[in-house]
């Protein structure tokens, strides 16, 4: 793990290894670089996979939580490319991360080599940024990972089926930390006080499909959990009108988000990185 300063002093940590195109793994909104595991696993030996930590997750520095957003994580995405001397990167964005990628389709076009959305598009559903705001920056009710790993079966039951029992454990590993007889947050709880804002009654959402065309001419992929509760069926399939040529696939037994260890999630990878190479 290395770590590169931001403009205003914060530390992000980052993990950069293997040879070839630079594919850069953004991480959702509570999670990590661990969580691009699988994708460092199947993919170093034809990419150069650059995983990041978001200010305020993993390894990187906890700061004001005012700069939790999108637009200050796309600055820190720039940042670290000038860091490691590339002009420009394939970005595979899970959930946030993909928006991320959204905003530098007009902050900085010409650092997106290609981009994979990894379950998230232009319009988010209200059921799962709910479902976000029932856990985000709450400690988790589990005392060890093997506890919260036996019980993700139940939680996540009705969108996530066929797991393995040892993919499960990978994922509570990725997500808490076990110290002293109980499970601990990976990120600053304050990222609950950054997103609070976007469930108040007069909140109005951007109109991000301006971003998704901004970026016509950069190879595209897509992929969805087939019961995915933040992107819709519907928002999915008015991103192939809008670009045909992206790649797709449709997970099916898993929600948000897919591990990017199904055989469809690699297709679509594998179609990007081509056109990227």
């Amino acid at each position: 793990m290395q770590f590169v300063t931001a403009e205003d002093g914060v530390r992000l940590a980052y993990d950069d290894a293997g040879a070839g195109v630079a594919l850069l793994c953004l991480p959702g909104l509570t999670r990590n670089m661990d969580d691009f595991e699988p994708v460092l696993e199947h993919y170093r030996d034809r990419a150069r996979v650059i995983r990041m930590d978001f200010r305020g997750r993993g390894a990187s520095d906890h700061a004001n939580f005012a700069t939790y957003t999108p637009m200050q994580e796309a600055q820190d995405v720039a940042v670290l490319l000038d860091h490691l001397g590339l002009e420009s990167a394939c970005i595979l964005g899970t959930s946030r991360g993909g928006l991320v990628a959204v905003m530098m389709a007009v902050t900085a076009r010409h650092r997106l080599r290609g981009v994979i959305f990894n379950d998230i598009g232009p319009e988010v559903m209200g059921e799962g940024l709910s479902t976000i705001m029932t856990y985000i920056g709450k400690a988790p009710p589990y005392r060890s990972l093997a506890e919260a790993a036996a019980a993700m079966p139940e939680v996540y039951g009705g969108a996530f089926r066929n797991v393995p029992p040892a993919t499960w454990e990978d994922f509570a590993r990725r997500v808490w930390r076990e110290e002293a007889g109980a499970l601990h947050l990976r990120y600053d709880p304050k990222l609950r006080d950054a997103v609070a804002p976007a469930f108040a009654p007069d909140y109005e959402a951007p109109d991000l499909w301006p971003l998704f065309d901004a970026l016509e001419g950069v190879p595209l992929g897509l992929i969805r959990g087939a019961q995915s509760d933040i992107l819709s069926a519907e928002t999915a399939a008015e991103m192939r009108r809008r670009r045909p040529d992206m790649a797709f696939a449709e997970l099916a037994d898993r929600g948000h988000v897919p591990f990017l260890d199904e055989p469809g999630a690699r297709a679509v990878i594998d179609s990007v990185l081509e056109k990227c190479e």
